[in-house]
């Protein structure tokens, strides 16, 4: 891990020059945040987001990307269509009987040439801790990185790198911690206020406090760089 790599954006520049004028697919878009900041440093971006909700705020969030309703296993693109394919923070959440067809899909658009990135949170640290009584994410997250080890040992994809970063939030009181996981995944409302004194205490019991009183969580991530094995 390095001091300069600390985002998605961050470990896509670390092994390219430039991403002016490159086409980028961002796979679970949600909201529209990462695809921002690619248009920005000049992408020509699309994404794919199964959550019609989430793409209205995407459209509004990233004007000049274009977006489209889509689940990972099913993209509705041509072969080799993108650049760059990144599927951040986004195969956990796949079905588990579908995940492995999503990785075949992102390789499918992926050009030959081309870069494929998947990056996903672990297992450990303190936003994982604090999230874990209202959904314990341990299976389904190491069913991501067995799914990317199944691609690579079927001889479709070659791991060219892997790097790893701490994402790091601040949230100013629980209410904005529930706020924020509550985005990626509504079901877990009910959950919260079904256990919320416990949930409450998990959250606090795993943040730290900065300076100001906030919230302070740790999230550590393993970024893969893979690329397409022509057949």
């Amino acid at each position: 891990m390095t001091d300069s790599i600390n985002s998605p954006v961050a470990v896509l520049k670390s092994v390219m020059a430039s991403l002016a004028g490159v086409k980028i697919l961002d796979v679970g878009c949600g909201s529209g945040a990462l695809a921002r900041v690619l248009v920005a440093e000049g992408g020509e971006v699309t994404g794919v987001d199964p959550n019609l909700q989430a793409l209205t705020a995407a459209r509004s969030v990233a004007p000049a990307a274009r977006f489209e309703q889509a689940g990972a296993e099913a993209l509705p693109f041509e072969d080799a269509a993108f650049d760059v394919v990144l599927i951040v923070n986004a195969l956990h959440h796949v079905p588990l009987a579908v995940m492995d067809r999503a990785l075949a899909e992102a390789a499918r658009v992926t050009r030959p040439a081309g870069l494929l990135v998947v990056i996903e949170p672990l297992a450990s640290g303190s936003f994982f801790d604090a999230l874990r009584v209202v959904e314990d994410e341990t299976a389904v997250r190491q069913a991501a990185q067995d799914a990317l080890g199944r691609a690579i040992e079927g001889g479709r994809l070659r791991l060219d790198a892997t790097t790893s970063y701490v994402r790091r939030e601040v949230f100013p009181d629980v209410a904005q911690f529930f706020a924020r996981i509550v985005a990626i995944d509504p079901a877990r409302e009910a959950t919260i206020k079904a256990n919320f004194d416990t949930a409450t205490a998990a959250v606090l019991a795993a943040a730290e406090r900065d300076k100001d009183g906030r919230l302070v969580f740790d999230q550590p991530i393993k970024a893969d760089l893979l690329r397409i094995v022509q057949s």
